[in-house]
Protein backbone atom coordinates (compact mmCIF):
# COMPACT_ATOMS: atom_id res chain seq x y z
CA UNK A 1 0.00 0.00 0.00
CA UNK A 2 1.47 3.35 -1.05
CA UNK A 3 1.78 6.30 1.31
CA UNK A 4 -1.00 8.33 -0.35
CA UNK A 5 -3.53 5.50 0.00
CA UNK A 6 -2.50 5.01 3.62
CA UNK A 7 -3.00 8.70 4.42
CA UNK A 8 -6.43 8.66 2.74
CA UNK A 9 -7.50 5.76 4.96
CA UNK A 10 -6.27 7.55 8.09
CA UNK A 11 -8.10 10.75 7.18
CA UNK A 12 -11.32 8.88 6.38
CA UNK A 13 -11.39 7.07 9.73
CA UNK A 14 -9.72 9.79 11.83
CA UNK A 15 -6.74 7.55 12.60
CA UNK A 16 -3.76 9.38 14.11
CA UNK A 17 -0.27 7.89 14.09
CA UNK A 18 2.62 6.84 11.88
CA UNK A 19 4.21 3.92 13.73
CA UNK A 20 5.14 0.90 11.62
CA UNK A 21 2.96 -1.55 13.59
CA UNK A 22 -0.16 0.58 13.06
CA UNK A 23 0.58 1.01 9.36
CA UNK A 24 1.12 -2.74 9.05
CA UNK A 25 -2.26 -3.48 10.66
CA UNK A 26 -4.04 -1.11 8.25
CA UNK A 27 -2.17 -2.60 5.30
CA UNK A 28 -3.29 -6.15 6.20
CA UNK A 29 -6.87 -4.95 6.71
CA UNK A 30 -6.99 -3.47 3.20
CA UNK A 31 -5.39 -6.56 1.64
CA UNK A 32 -7.87 -8.97 3.27
CA UNK A 33 -10.94 -6.74 2.72
CA UNK A 34 -11.81 -8.02 -0.82
CA UNK A 35 -11.89 -11.63 0.44
CA UNK A 36 -14.30 -13.48 2.74
CA UNK A 37 -11.59 -14.83 5.03
CA UNK A 38 -12.16 -14.64 8.79
CA UNK A 39 -10.03 -12.11 10.64
CA UNK A 40 -8.94 -12.12 14.29
CA UNK A 41 -7.80 -8.78 15.70
CA UNK A 42 -5.54 -9.13 18.73
CA UNK A 43 -4.67 -6.32 21.08
CA UNK A 44 -5.01 -4.90 24.56
CA UNK A 45 -8.13 -3.10 25.73
CA UNK A 46 -8.29 0.47 24.53
CA UNK A 47 -5.95 0.22 21.52
CA UNK A 48 -8.68 0.93 18.97
CA UNK A 49 -9.40 -2.56 17.61
CA UNK A 50 -12.89 -1.46 16.53
CA UNK A 51 -11.46 0.60 13.64
CA UNK A 52 -10.10 -2.43 11.74
CA UNK A 53 -13.40 -4.28 11.07
CA UNK A 54 -14.95 -1.02 9.87
CA UNK A 55 -12.05 -0.56 7.42
CA UNK A 56 -12.44 -4.16 6.24
CA UNK A 57 -16.20 -3.89 5.70
CA UNK A 58 -16.11 -0.52 3.94
CA UNK A 59 -13.49 -1.74 1.49
CA UNK A 60 -15.09 -5.12 0.78
CA UNK A 61 -17.72 -6.24 -1.78
CA UNK A 62 -20.17 -6.26 1.18
CA UNK A 63 -19.83 -2.52 1.86
CA UNK A 64 -23.42 -1.81 0.78
CA UNK A 65 -24.77 -4.50 3.13
CA UNK A 66 -25.34 -4.33 6.88
CA UNK A 67 -22.56 -4.09 9.44
CA UNK A 68 -23.04 -4.93 13.12
CA UNK A 69 -20.55 -4.59 15.98
CA UNK A 70 -21.39 -6.90 18.90
CA UNK A 71 -19.69 -6.86 22.30
CA UNK A 72 -19.87 -10.55 23.26
CA UNK A 73 -18.76 -9.84 26.82
CA UNK A 74 -21.63 -7.41 27.45
CA UNK A 75 -24.42 -9.86 26.58
CA UNK A 76 -25.61 -12.08 29.47
CA UNK A 77 -24.79 -15.76 29.11
CA UNK A 78 -28.47 -16.75 29.17
CA UNK A 79 -29.39 -14.60 26.17
CA UNK A 80 -26.26 -14.68 24.00
CA UNK A 81 -27.53 -17.54 21.78
CA UNK A 82 -30.83 -15.75 21.20
CA UNK A 83 -29.03 -12.49 20.38
CA UNK A 84 -26.73 -14.13 17.86
CA UNK A 85 -28.86 -16.86 16.30
CA UNK A 86 -32.42 -15.71 17.03
CA UNK A 87 -35.26 -17.62 18.69
CA UNK A 88 -38.70 -19.03 18.02
CA UNK A 89 -41.88 -17.70 19.60
CA UNK A 90 -42.41 -19.19 23.07
CA UNK A 91 -38.95 -20.79 23.20
CA UNK A 92 -38.34 -19.20 26.62
CA UNK A 93 -40.03 -16.86 29.07
CA UNK A 94 -40.47 -13.48 27.42
CA UNK A 95 -40.13 -14.78 23.85
CA UNK A 96 -43.44 -13.28 22.72
CA UNK A 97 -42.40 -13.33 19.07
CA UNK A 98 -39.76 -14.59 16.68
CA UNK A 99 -36.30 -13.07 16.41
CA UNK A 100 -33.93 -13.27 13.47
CA UNK A 101 -30.79 -12.76 15.54
CA UNK A 102 -27.69 -11.02 14.23
CA UNK A 103 -26.74 -13.85 11.90
CA UNK A 104 -30.13 -13.62 10.24
CA UNK A 105 -30.32 -9.84 10.04
CA UNK A 106 -26.73 -9.41 8.83
CA UNK A 107 -27.04 -11.91 5.96
CA UNK A 108 -24.69 -10.83 3.13
CA UNK A 109 -23.07 -8.33 5.50
CA UNK A 110 -20.37 -8.26 8.17
CA UNK A 111 -20.44 -9.10 11.89
CA UNK A 112 -17.76 -7.77 14.22
CA UNK A 113 -17.59 -9.99 17.31
CA UNK A 114 -15.69 -7.97 19.91
CA UNK A 115 -14.34 -9.78 23.00
CA UNK A 116 -15.00 -13.12 21.33
CA UNK A 117 -12.94 -14.80 24.06
CA UNK A 118 -15.82 -14.19 26.50
CA UNK A 119 -18.27 -16.43 24.60
CA UNK A 120 -19.58 -19.49 26.50
CA UNK A 121 -18.37 -22.86 25.19
CA UNK A 122 -21.85 -23.82 24.01
CA UNK A 123 -22.05 -20.67 21.90
CA UNK A 124 -18.54 -21.25 20.57
CA UNK A 125 -19.70 -24.60 19.20
CA UNK A 126 -22.56 -22.99 17.27
CA UNK A 127 -20.30 -20.21 16.01
CA UNK A 128 -17.86 -22.79 14.67
CA UNK A 129 -20.69 -24.45 12.76
CA UNK A 130 -21.72 -21.15 11.18
CA UNK A 131 -18.14 -20.43 10.14
CA UNK A 132 -17.69 -23.86 8.57
CA UNK A 133 -21.08 -24.44 6.92
CA UNK A 134 -23.03 -21.19 7.14
CA UNK A 135 -25.78 -23.09 9.00
CA UNK A 136 -27.39 -22.38 12.36
CA UNK A 137 -30.55 -23.17 14.33
CA UNK A 138 -32.61 -20.67 16.28
CA UNK A 139 -33.13 -21.14 20.02
CA UNK A 140 -36.18 -23.35 20.42
CA UNK A 141 -36.26 -24.20 16.72
CA UNK A 142 -35.44 -27.23 14.62
CA UNK A 143 -35.20 -25.79 11.14
CA UNK A 144 -31.67 -25.41 9.81
CA UNK A 145 -31.13 -21.90 8.47
CA UNK A 146 -28.46 -20.56 6.15
CA UNK A 147 -26.57 -17.30 6.34
CA UNK A 148 -23.74 -15.66 4.41
CA UNK A 149 -21.96 -13.45 6.93
CA UNK A 150 -18.37 -12.22 7.02
CA UNK A 151 -16.93 -12.63 10.54
CA UNK A 152 -14.31 -10.30 12.00
CA UNK A 153 -13.49 -11.05 15.64
CA UNK A 154 -11.38 -9.31 18.26
CA UNK A 155 -10.04 -10.23 21.68
CA UNK A 156 -7.88 -8.73 24.41
CA UNK A 157 -7.33 -12.04 26.25
CA UNK A 158 -4.60 -14.60 25.75
CA UNK A 159 -6.50 -17.10 23.62
CA UNK A 160 -3.81 -19.77 23.83
CA UNK A 161 -3.94 -19.61 27.61
CA UNK A 162 -7.75 -19.77 27.48
CA UNK A 163 -7.47 -22.89 25.28
CA UNK A 164 -5.10 -24.59 27.74
CA UNK A 165 -7.55 -23.78 30.57
CA UNK A 166 -10.49 -25.21 28.62
CA UNK A 167 -12.27 -21.85 28.24
CA UNK A 168 -11.93 -21.56 24.46
CA UNK A 169 -12.20 -24.10 21.67
CA UNK A 170 -8.95 -24.68 19.82
CA UNK A 171 -10.72 -25.50 16.52
CA UNK A 172 -12.67 -22.23 16.70
CA UNK A 173 -9.46 -20.30 17.35
CA UNK A 174 -7.82 -21.64 14.19
CA UNK A 175 -11.01 -21.00 12.21
CA UNK A 176 -11.19 -17.38 13.36
CA UNK A 177 -7.46 -16.81 13.09
CA UNK A 178 -7.23 -17.27 9.33
CA UNK A 179 -5.84 -13.75 9.04
CA UNK A 180 -4.45 -12.36 12.33
CA UNK A 181 -4.04 -8.61 12.79
CA UNK A 182 -2.02 -7.36 15.77
CA UNK A 183 -2.89 -3.90 17.06
CA UNK A 184 0.09 -2.31 18.87
CA UNK A 185 -0.26 -1.03 22.45
CA UNK A 186 0.12 2.71 22.88
CA UNK A 187 3.42 2.36 24.76
CA UNK A 188 5.02 0.95 21.58
CA UNK A 189 3.85 3.76 19.30
CA UNK A 190 6.49 6.35 20.22
CA UNK A 191 5.70 9.86 18.96
CA UNK A 192 2.14 8.80 18.12
CA UNK A 193 1.43 9.41 21.81
CA UNK A 194 2.18 13.13 21.42
CA UNK A 195 0.15 13.33 18.21
CA UNK A 196 -2.85 11.74 19.92
CA UNK A 197 -2.49 14.06 22.90
CA UNK A 198 -2.52 17.03 20.53
CA UNK A 199 -5.67 15.71 18.80
CA UNK A 200 -7.58 15.16 22.06
CA UNK A 201 -6.50 18.57 23.42
CA UNK A 202 -7.67 20.27 20.22
CA UNK A 203 -11.03 18.46 20.37
CA UNK A 204 -11.57 19.63 23.96
CA UNK A 205 -10.61 23.18 23.04
CA UNK A 206 -13.02 23.29 20.11
CA UNK A 207 -15.85 21.69 22.06
CA UNK A 208 -15.67 23.87 25.18
CA UNK A 209 -14.11 27.03 23.68
CA UNK A 210 -11.10 27.49 25.89
CA UNK A 211 -7.36 27.68 25.07
CA UNK A 212 -5.78 24.40 24.06
CA UNK A 213 -3.28 22.82 26.45
CA UNK A 214 0.23 22.14 25.15
CA UNK A 215 3.18 20.10 26.39
CA UNK A 216 6.73 21.23 27.05
CA UNK A 217 9.49 19.14 25.49
CA UNK A 218 10.32 17.51 28.83
CA UNK A 219 6.65 16.70 29.42
CA UNK A 220 6.49 15.03 26.00
CA UNK A 221 9.36 12.74 26.99
CA UNK A 222 7.60 11.75 30.22
CA UNK A 223 4.40 11.09 28.29
CA UNK A 224 6.21 8.76 25.85
CA UNK A 225 8.02 6.85 28.61
CA UNK A 226 4.86 5.99 30.53
CA UNK A 227 3.51 2.47 29.85
CA UNK A 228 -0.18 3.41 29.30
CA UNK A 229 -1.99 0.31 30.62
CA UNK A 230 -5.31 1.81 29.44
CA UNK A 231 -3.83 2.67 26.02
CA UNK A 232 -5.52 5.28 23.80
CA UNK A 233 -8.63 5.40 25.97
CA UNK A 234 -6.56 6.27 29.03
CA UNK A 235 -4.59 8.94 27.16
CA UNK A 236 -7.84 10.53 26.03
CA UNK A 237 -9.22 10.55 29.58
CA UNK A 238 -6.07 12.11 31.01
CA UNK A 239 -5.95 14.76 28.27
CA UNK A 240 -9.56 15.68 29.00
CA UNK A 241 -8.84 15.86 32.73
CA UNK A 242 -5.90 18.21 32.21
CA UNK A 243 -7.88 20.33 29.76
CA UNK A 244 -10.55 20.94 32.40
CA UNK A 245 -8.64 20.90 35.69
CA UNK A 246 -5.23 22.39 34.90
CA UNK A 247 -4.81 26.10 35.53
CA UNK A 248 -1.81 26.19 33.19
CA UNK A 249 -2.31 25.91 29.44
CA UNK A 250 1.34 24.90 28.98
CA UNK A 251 1.80 21.57 30.73
CA UNK A 252 5.25 20.99 32.20
CA UNK A 253 6.55 17.88 33.95
CA UNK A 254 5.23 18.92 37.37
CA UNK A 255 1.75 19.47 35.97
CA UNK A 256 1.84 16.20 34.05
CA UNK A 257 2.92 14.12 37.04
CA UNK A 258 -0.31 15.06 38.83
CA UNK A 259 -2.10 12.86 36.32
CA UNK A 260 0.43 10.10 35.54
CA UNK A 261 2.47 8.07 38.09
CA UNK A 262 5.73 9.48 39.43
CA UNK A 263 7.51 6.36 38.15
CA UNK A 264 7.57 6.79 34.37
CA UNK A 265 8.02 3.05 33.87
CA UNK A 266 5.02 2.15 36.03
CA UNK A 267 1.92 0.52 34.59
CA UNK A 268 -0.23 1.77 37.46
CA UNK A 269 -2.99 4.29 36.81
CA UNK A 270 -2.64 7.80 38.16
CA UNK A 271 -5.01 9.27 40.72
CA UNK A 272 -6.01 12.93 40.91
CA UNK A 273 -4.50 14.46 44.01
CA UNK A 274 -6.94 15.85 46.63
CA UNK A 275 -7.21 19.61 47.06
CA UNK A 276 -4.87 21.17 49.62
CA UNK A 277 -6.41 21.77 53.02
CA UNK A 278 -8.62 18.71 52.97
CA UNK A 279 -9.13 17.11 56.35
CA UNK A 280 -9.16 13.56 55.05
CA UNK A 281 -7.91 11.56 52.10
CA UNK A 282 -9.26 8.29 50.71
CA UNK A 283 -7.55 5.38 49.07
CA UNK A 284 -9.99 5.55 46.20
CA UNK A 285 -13.27 7.08 45.14
CA UNK A 286 -14.85 3.69 45.77
CA UNK A 287 -13.93 3.85 49.46
CA UNK A 288 -15.41 7.35 49.66
CA UNK A 289 -18.61 6.25 47.96
CA UNK A 290 -19.18 3.33 50.32
CA UNK A 291 -18.46 5.59 53.30
CA UNK A 292 -21.19 8.00 52.08
CA UNK A 293 -23.56 5.07 51.67
CA UNK A 294 -22.78 3.80 55.16
CA UNK A 295 -23.41 7.22 56.71
CA UNK A 296 -26.63 7.58 54.73
CA UNK A 297 -27.92 4.29 56.10
CA UNK A 298 -27.17 5.55 59.61
CA UNK A 299 -29.15 8.74 59.00
CA UNK A 300 -32.07 6.71 57.65
CA UNK A 301 -32.01 4.49 60.74
CA UNK A 302 -32.19 7.56 63.01
CA UNK A 303 -35.11 8.91 60.99
CA UNK A 304 -36.94 5.58 61.28
CA UNK A 305 -36.51 5.52 65.08
CA UNK A 306 -37.92 9.05 65.38
CA UNK A 307 -40.93 8.17 63.23
CA UNK A 308 -41.62 5.02 65.30
CA UNK A 309 -41.46 7.09 68.48
CA UNK A 310 -43.95 9.64 67.12
CA UNK A 311 -46.33 6.92 65.92
CA UNK A 312 -46.16 5.27 69.34
CA UNK A 313 -47.12 8.53 71.02
CA UNK A 314 -50.03 8.97 68.62
CA UNK A 315 -51.22 5.39 69.17
CA UNK A 316 -51.15 5.91 72.94
CA UNK A 317 -53.01 9.23 72.63
CA UNK A 318 -50.12 11.15 74.18
CA UNK A 319 -49.73 13.84 71.50
CA UNK A 320 -51.72 17.02 71.99
CA UNK A 321 -52.99 19.62 69.59
CA UNK A 322 -52.16 23.30 70.14
CA UNK A 323 -55.52 23.64 71.95
CA UNK A 324 -54.36 21.12 74.55
CA UNK A 325 -56.77 18.38 73.42
CA UNK A 326 -55.45 14.86 73.08
CA UNK A 327 -55.46 13.47 69.54
CA UNK A 328 -57.05 10.09 69.05
CA UNK A 329 -56.22 8.46 65.72
CA UNK A 330 -59.36 8.07 63.65
CA UNK A 331 -61.32 10.35 66.03
CA UNK A 332 -63.59 13.11 64.81
CA UNK A 333 -61.70 15.69 66.83
CA UNK A 334 -58.44 15.14 64.92
CA UNK A 335 -57.70 18.15 62.69
CA UNK A 336 -57.09 17.54 58.98
CA UNK A 337 -53.53 18.84 59.24
CA UNK A 338 -52.67 16.18 61.82
CA UNK A 339 -54.22 13.42 59.72
CA UNK A 340 -52.15 14.63 56.78
CA UNK A 341 -49.05 14.62 58.96
CA UNK A 342 -49.73 11.01 59.91
CA UNK A 343 -49.97 10.08 56.22
CA UNK A 344 -46.65 11.85 55.63
CA UNK A 345 -45.16 9.78 58.48
CA UNK A 346 -46.41 6.60 56.84
CA UNK A 347 -44.67 7.61 53.62
CA UNK A 348 -41.48 8.59 55.44
CA UNK A 349 -41.54 5.25 57.26
CA UNK A 350 -41.78 3.48 53.93
CA UNK A 351 -38.86 5.25 52.28
CA UNK A 352 -36.77 4.96 55.45
CA UNK A 353 -36.74 1.16 55.38
CA UNK A 354 -33.22 -0.01 54.48
CA UNK A 355 -34.52 -2.56 52.01
CA UNK A 356 -36.26 0.24 50.08
CA UNK A 357 -33.12 2.36 49.91
CA UNK A 358 -32.35 2.73 46.20
CA UNK A 359 -28.61 2.35 45.69
CA UNK A 360 -28.75 1.82 41.93
CA UNK A 361 -27.51 5.36 41.34
CA UNK A 362 -24.63 4.81 43.76
CA UNK A 363 -23.72 1.51 42.09
CA UNK A 364 -23.72 3.24 38.72
CA UNK A 365 -21.50 6.03 40.03
CA UNK A 366 -19.09 3.51 41.58
CA UNK A 367 -18.86 1.69 38.24
CA UNK A 368 -18.22 4.93 36.33
CA UNK A 369 -15.52 5.94 38.83
CA UNK A 370 -13.83 2.53 38.61
CA UNK A 371 -13.82 2.66 34.80
CA UNK A 372 -12.42 6.19 34.80
CA UNK A 373 -9.77 5.23 37.35
CA UNK A 374 -8.75 2.25 35.20
CA UNK A 375 -8.65 4.21 31.99
CA UNK A 376 -11.65 2.34 30.63
CA UNK A 377 -10.07 -1.09 31.19
CA UNK A 378 -13.07 -3.21 32.18
CA UNK A 379 -11.04 -6.14 33.50
CA UNK A 380 -9.09 -3.88 35.88
CA UNK A 381 -12.30 -2.08 36.88
CA UNK A 382 -13.91 -5.42 37.73
CA UNK A 383 -10.91 -6.38 39.89
CA UNK A 384 -11.04 -3.00 41.66
CA UNK A 385 -14.73 -3.43 42.47
CA UNK A 386 -14.31 -7.06 43.52
CA UNK A 387 -16.74 -8.42 40.93
CA UNK A 388 -16.41 -10.79 37.96
CA UNK A 389 -15.96 -9.58 34.38
CA UNK A 390 -19.39 -10.91 33.44
CA UNK A 391 -21.07 -9.10 36.36
CA UNK A 392 -19.39 -5.87 35.29
CA UNK A 393 -20.55 -6.31 31.68
CA UNK A 394 -24.08 -7.00 32.91
CA UNK A 395 -24.07 -3.82 34.96
CA UNK A 396 -22.70 -1.82 32.00
CA UNK A 397 -25.69 -2.93 29.95
CA UNK A 398 -28.11 -2.44 32.85
CA UNK A 399 -26.98 1.14 33.48
CA UNK A 400 -26.54 1.98 29.78
CA UNK A 401 -22.82 2.79 30.17
CA UNK A 402 -20.86 2.66 26.92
Amino acid sequence: MDLKELQNIKQRYNIVGNCDALNRALDIALQVAPTDLSVLIIGESGVGKEIIPRVIHDNSPRKREKYFAINCGAIPKGTIDSELFGHEKGSFTGAIGESEGYFGIANKGTLFLDEVGELPLSTQKQLLRVLETGEYIRVGGQEIRKTDVRIVAATNVNIRKAISEGRFREDLYYRLNTIPIQMPPLRDRGEDIVLLFRLFAMQMSEKYHFPRIQLTENAKQVLMKYKWPGNVRQLKNITEQMSILSNNRTIDVDDLLKYVPMNEESTELATIQPQAGGSRTYESEREMLFKILYEMRGNVSDLRREINSLRKQIDEGQMTAPSGRQLVEGGTNMPVAYRNNMQSMDYAQEIAEPENLNIAALNKKALEMALERCGGNRKKAAEMMGISDRTLYRRLKEFGIR
